[in-house]
């Protein structure tokens, strides 16, 4: 009993003095750190202990949704965002002139602005649009959609105020020309500028000239879409001695007058986009001055023919990106296509809409070893020959589309042997491939993304990283089986390469007899 007295009151006294040690410990946890002390508990909270700039780059990484829930945490968290937004996009009606003042005061920060009204409703006026200008005078980015109640005078206050401007977008707005020239009278930094539907240029009186201005030395791009007296940017664009890009889309007028007036003064074009507009052989052939250009856009340019891709053909040999259009005129073929493929051996990527080369052409297309990117749509002359073609000469090819071409499952069949860099193929409405021929390509290169859109009515999507492709037909699933059984493996148990297994399609007959189900499928549908 004494022993037994003597273990309980040392266990006890052991417990004790192991409270008492606890007392003192401190228990870390994250995000907190609680302190155990006689039995008082203290809390630590370390993010209020974080400095405003750390917090406002946190809310920087942040969507515009998690910014407005963090900014109801506290008062601090409300004017740390506050004063961290830079981008705000406001819905420009008639009553934000209301809050104009609550607004700016909050977001004291903001550089790049956007303001958008309904079409159908009524948008902030000169008045609110210029208090807007004096709380935002750093501002360096400007958007504008159909704000139709600023006017010219408004855009002249707001040129004063905000001259730090560097990119301005303008869409469906009713200022005219004198509310541009203050604005490339007054903003010396602009690089970017793009205008859309801007109805105070075409209201039925005599165009005015539009710049030069003090901008013109610093601007880069220009883009002008749906305009009506487009030419009356013609002063802008020839005293803009550093412009880069040029896009002009769907703007009515002759064109050729003004491109040969730049050819000499504009020199340094890089990207030009021409669609929908008058312009012929005249005009490209001017552009052809420019010696670095890298991206050029022919899209529904009907006057357009082979001369103007023969004189860019002759002179821009730094070409990357080529895209035409040619809304099936068929004034574009083999000559042109075939001066690009010779003379411009840096071109990276080629479009071909409406457009009919043959073998004569696309043949040459090896000697753009950069060549990684080509789509060929709505041609009535690319069938399996001119994909046989490509296949074999076009060996950087890394991406392939082809839609609404007379193609068959024996273009598929060509594919699997060529192009060794081929890392997505994508078919669209091309009636002669089904989803037989999807698999026959998979049974060999497996590792290339496709995408089969068959007559827009099944589509069928394959990659490593899916479930693999759909069940192949019976027919197709014992041809791959007997194939793959007769390749030699090699050495370490494992079969040889694509490449050595092909040596077994290579012959057209073998493809014909083996697969008639393909045949008789092609020559119903009339390809």
């Amino acid at each position: 009993m004494g022993q037994s007295n003597s273990s309980t009151s040392s266990s006890s006294s052991k417990r004790r003095d192991e409270s008492n040690s606890c007392k003192s410990m401190a228990v870390i946890v994250p995000e907190k750190k609680i302190i155990v002390d006689e039995d008082v508990y203290r809390y630590r909270e370390y993010i209020s202990e974080l400095p405003d700039d750390c917090l406002a780059y946190v809310f920087q990484s942040l969507s515009s949704g998690d910014r407005k829930r963090c900014s109801l945490v506290c008062k601090r968290w409300l004017l740390v965002e506050g004063e961290s937004r830079h981008r705000l996009s406001l819905n420009a009606k008639a009553d934000l002139n209301l809050s104009i003042s609550t607004l700016f005061t909050r977001f004291n920060s903001v550089t790049k602005l956007a303001l958008k009204c309904d079409r159908k409703g009524v948008s902030i006026g000169d008045d609110g649009f210029i208090l807007i200008s004096l709380r935002c005078r750093n501002l360096t980015r400007l958007k504008l959609r159909a704000c139709r109640e600023i006017t010219d005078a408004g855009m002249e206050s707001f040129a004063k105020n905000c001259k730090s401007l560097k990119k301005l977008s303008f869409g469906s707005c009713t200022f005219g020309a004198k509310g541009m020239n203050a604005i490339l009278n007054h903003c010396s930094f602009l690089e970017e500028l793009s205008v859309k539907r801007l109805r105070g240029i075409a209201d039925g009186s005599p165009a005015v000239p539009i710049g030069p201005g003090v901008a013109a030395g610093s601007l880069k791009s220009i883009c002008l879409k749906e305009l009506y007296n487009g030419q009356c940017f013609g002063p802008l664009i020839a005293a803009a001695k550093n412009l880069r890009s040029l896009k002009l889309f769907r703007c009515s007028g002759d064109w050729d007058v003004l491109l040969e007036s730049i050819s000499n003064r504009v020199t340094g074009l890089v990207e030009v986009h021409l669609e929908r507009l008058q312009v012929s052989d005249r005009g490209i052939a001017a552009l052809s001055s420019c010696l670095d250009l890298e991206i050029l856009h022919l899209v529904k340019t009907p006057e357009c023919t082979n001369a103007a891709l023969v004189s860019i053909a002759d002179r821009c040999k730094l070409l990357r990106k080529l895209h035409i259009d040619g809304w099936k005129t068929n004034r574009i073929g083999d000559e042109g296509l075939m001066a690009i493929a010779k003379r411009c051996p840096n071109l990276q990527e080629l479009v071909l809409i409406g457009v009919n080369p043959t073998n004569v052409s696309l043949g040459h297309l090896g000697n753009c070893r950069n060549l990684e990117r080509l789509a060929l749509c709505g041609s009535e002359t690319i069938g399996d020959p001119e994909i046989s073609c490509i296949a074999s000469k076009c060996t950087a090819l890394k991406k392939l589309c082809i839609k609404g071409c007379p193609v068959s499952n024996h273009a598929m069949e060509a594919l699997v042997g060529g192009c060794p860099n081929l890392v997505k193929v994508k078919v669209k409405k091309c009636r002669g491939v089904t989803s037989d021929g999807l698999i026959w390509f998979r049974a060999f290169r497996q590792s290339v993304v496709i995408n089969l859109d068959i007559s827009g009515k099944e589509n069928v999507e394959a990659n490593t990283s899916d479930g693999g492709p759909p069940e192949p037909s019976v027919e197709v699933l014992e041809v791959v089986n007997q194939i793959t059984a007769s390749i030699p493996s090699s050495s370490d148990g494992r079969t040889s390469s694509p490449k050595a297994r092909l040596g077994l399609f290579v012959g057209r007959n073998f493809a014909s007899c083996t697969f008639p189900r393909w045949s008789n499928s092609n020559n119903s549908d009339g390809v």
